[in-house]
């Protein structure tokens, strides 16, 4: 399945491991976001082996793999 967030979806954060984290360097979202709550995307970066994501209202830049695309009504 092919598939990339995009500016204005509504993702739900799911979890972070130390490597992710660490993987070029992306902020750790275990620090400002919480389990299950279900945010906006602000603005997407994708790259070959990565997608950046940045979240309204949240600062630092976010590994995608962290999220799924929420399901709303």
């Amino acid at each position: 399945m092919k598939w990339c967030f995009k500016q204005g979806d509504k993702v739900k954060f799911i979890s972070a491991t130390e490597d992710q984290i660490r993987w070029r360097s992306f902020n750790d979202p275990r620090k400002v976001l919480v389990k299950d709550k279900i945010y906006e995307i602000e603005s997407v970066e994708v790259h070959h082996w990565y997608t950046k994501i940045k979240l309204v209202n949240v600062e630092g830049y976010f590994n995608s793999v962290h999220f799924v695309l929420a399901l709303t009504d």
